[in-house]
């Protein structure tokens, strides 16, 4: 884990510098395990930052905001109770675990000056965030924590605060260097970034590669091709690492990949990934976390909020599919209709020769000028007669049954069509508001019940704005997010003459060039229009992918299909490689 209790002392120290005297202004509570705290200090507001997520906990002060549920949570109605108005007095770090204690004088309703404690775990699933009186009597926790979920340890309103159990390790604070070099010359462990993460408390295993790299050159260096002088070469590592922690000597820094994704940080400069990775030095531990986990935690609650209505879909979509096998087999089996109206013909013109009992007949095929012998199988239970009307009911159900399967087949294959592209949509959605427009629109259609409201005045949600780019020859290029805004866009926005954009036999967003009054587009506006629609689709990550464009005046909307459902039949096709990075840069 990357917010070791290193990266914990470091962005502690920043909220001990900046909070001491800072009063509370505001507290919010935006998910279910996060809470957003607004604090007053000297010079400025500030936001800081509270996430018990089992995925992404942590403690920062944020430039980000996010929307807040309309009745705040009781947590939060209970932290505004006590702390609202108060005084932060201190910000501590508990031992050296990555536990941060804010302690809050405030006064009560009788006017009794209190000092509350706003504790913070940041330890994965077992995170959370706990308010307790001076004398440590937990007041409420935002998980609560009973027998049924620890036997160890529980977390209830009432109960006594205790911290985490302590770990049996050397802690990077306290231990010395006889300490250190014993830990080194004792340990079993077959590398020495495990013997690192094993006997000292608080050390994520980058920290643990990272002082192995500095001393060996490699982050996997075998403890038994230690010799004693390596041993103390790595006992002096380990000496200087723990000084610069204790004298808070750190040097934040963000850690991405090739495309700029985060992939680490660390309180600590960081070499061993060399030009592997892009090391970016920031002037607080708060901004390389803020960065780190905005858009890593944004996704990861945008996917869990997506969740059920994926679930949704992609049953329906397993659904249609195997209705589809069906029907197919059905198209298939009535092929055989033929042949049925066949056998019906030739044992009626052969009823002389076709005795009561016969399993079978051996007749000419008269509709064929070689006439072929043609053996059909009788039911010897039947008389001819009958036989003859079998196989002429078997062909009118066959024929029937052919209309209906080719009917149904055309509606289920535009049902399909239409379940991807609400897939599309949802792995698109960027926040709550998308996922709210796609859940509206299923329970449009019937795939989601409709919840009866209370009576009131009803709730008007506006739609939200389709994604908009700008080409690198100046025209406005439009892309729905939502099969909504794909209607939107095609149907009412645009105007006749105007360009229109989407992904050959792909579900993907209707993407739209406004002309203005320069109808002569660019080649180049062309290409990065068709690859804006590509890489807003289910082939993104494809190479030469087909896209149509054509005017809106050739684009039409069959009567009563869905939503972003349309015909098209006059167009050109262009062939290109999505690009996201090209797309972020036309992005308004």
């Amino acid at each position: 884990m990357a917010f070791d209790a290193i990266a914990v002392r470091a962005v502690c120290k920043e909220f001990s510098e900046k909070l001491t005297d800072a009063k509370v202004n505001q507290v919010y509570q935006p998910e279910r395990d996060e809470l957003a705290i607004v604090m007053r200090t000297k010079t400025e507001n500030v936001r800081v930052l509270l996430s018990a997520s089992s995925a992404n906990p942590r403690a920062h002060f944020t430039a980000h905001t996010k929307e807040n549920p309309k009745s705040a949570p009781m947590f939060c109605m209970l932290l505004r109770k006590h702390l609202s108005g108060g005084r932060v007095i201190a910000v501590v770090q508990q031992g050296f675990e990555r536990v941060i204690d804010f302690q809050i004088e405030s006064y009560t309703e009788l006017g009794d000056l209190t000092v509350k404690h706003l504790i913070i775990e940041i330890m994965g699933r077992h995170s959370n965030i706990i308010l307790t009186d001076d004398n440590s009597k937990i007041l409420d926790a935002i998980k609560h924590i009973d027998f049924t979920v620890s036997a160890v340890r529980q977390i209830l309103p009432g109960m006594r605060y205790e911290g985490p159990p302590p770990q049996e390790k050397l802690s990077p604070i306290t231990a010395s260097e006889t300490e250190i070099l014993a830990a080194i010359e004792t340990s079993e462990e077959k590398t020495v970034d495990k013997l690192i993460l094993n006997a000292f408390e608080g050390i994520s295993p980058l920290v643990a590669r990272e002082i192995c790299y500095n001393v060996f050159d490699c982050v996997d260096y075998k403890t038994s091709d230690l010799t004693d002088a390596l041993k103390k070469r790595l006992c002096n590592r380990l000496t200087d690492v723990f000084a610069l922690v204790r004298e808070d000597d750190f040097s934040p820094c963000l850690i991405s990949d090739g495309t700029k994704k985060p992939i680490e940080f660390c309180a600590l400069p960081i070499k061993q990934y060399g030009g592997a990775a892009d090391v970016q030095s920031m002037a607080s531990m708060s901004e390389v976390i803020d960065g780190y986990y905005y858009i890593r935690d944004s996704a990861e609650r945008q996917k869990q909020k997506s969740a059920t209505i994926l679930k949704i879909i992609t049953n329906n979509i397993s659904r249609c599919a195997k209705k589809i096998v069906l029907l197919e087999k059905t198209v298939a089996d009535a092929q055989n209709m033929d042949k049925y109206k066949l056998y019906g013909d030739l044992i009626t013109a052969n009823l002389y020769q076709i005795k009561n009992g016969d399993k079978q007949a051996r007749v000419l095929n008269y509709y064929e000028t070689d006439m072929p012998e043609v053996v059909i199988t009788l039911d010897s239970a039947l008389t001819p007669q009958k036989n003859a009307q079998k196989y002429y009911k078997k062909y009118n159900k066959a024929k029937t049954a052919l209309i209906e399967a080719n009917k149904q087949l055309a509606i289920a294959r535009d049902e399909l069509a239409y379940l991807e592209s609400v897939e599309q949509n949802c792995h698109m959605a960027t926040n709550e508001a998308d996922l709210n427009e796609i859940r509206a629109e299923l329970v449009q259609y019937g795939y989601i019940m409709r919840v009866q409201k209370k009576k009131g005045k009803a709730e008007v949600q506006k739609m939200s704005d389709p994604l908009h780019f700008v080409s690198s020859d100046g025209f406005d290029i439009y892309c729905g997010k939502n099969n909504v805004q794909n209607d939107y866009l095609t149907l009412r926005f645009a105007n006749n003459a105007d360009l229109w954009f989407h992904t050959k036999n792909f579900p993907g967003s209707h993407t739209v060039i406004k002309l203005g009054l320069d109808k002569d587009v660019p080649e180049r506006t062309l290409r990065e229009a068709a690859i804006i629609a590509a890489t807003y689709s289910s082939a993104k990550h494809s190479a030469q992918v087909p896209v149509d464009y054509t005017q809106i005046k050739n684009v039409k909307k069959p009567s009563g299909a869905k939503a972003g459902m349309v015909i098209y039949d006059v167009y050109n096709t262009v062939y290109v490689t999505p690009d996201a990075e090209l797309a972020g840069k036309l992005r308004k």
